[in-house]
């Protein structure tokens, strides 16, 4: 056999499949990193809407503490204030 015919034998029986499964890992890997991407962006979006819903909470609590600290004159004029206050439309609280 000649070193040609046997160098290509070889490439063909070693070098194509190598090369296929390379190809086939690339491509793999770069589906998974489009996937952890998307994954990323995802989480990135959820946590900016908790933090919006925490805040929300917050300046509830806050204003509750206010009342529950006052005195009881100053308690009914702030709890009346709230009721003539126009109400927001609610948000669907399950529907994270």
């Amino acid at each position: 056999m000649s070193p040609a015919i046997f160098i290509t034998t070889v490439l063909i029986f070693v070098g194509l499949p190598v090369a296929a499964v390379l190809y086939m890992a690339h491509r793999f890997f770069n589906v998974r990193e489009k996937k952890l991407d998307i994954e990323a962006a995802l989480a990135v979006e959820k946590a900016a809407q908790y933090a919006a819903r925490t805040n929300e909470l917050e300046q509830r609590v806050r204003v509750l503490e206010q009342i529950a600290t006052d005195a009881g004159v100053e308690t009914a004029a702030q709890i009346e204030a709230l009721r003539e206050r126009p109400r927001l439309a609610r948000k669907d609280v399950q529907g994270r």
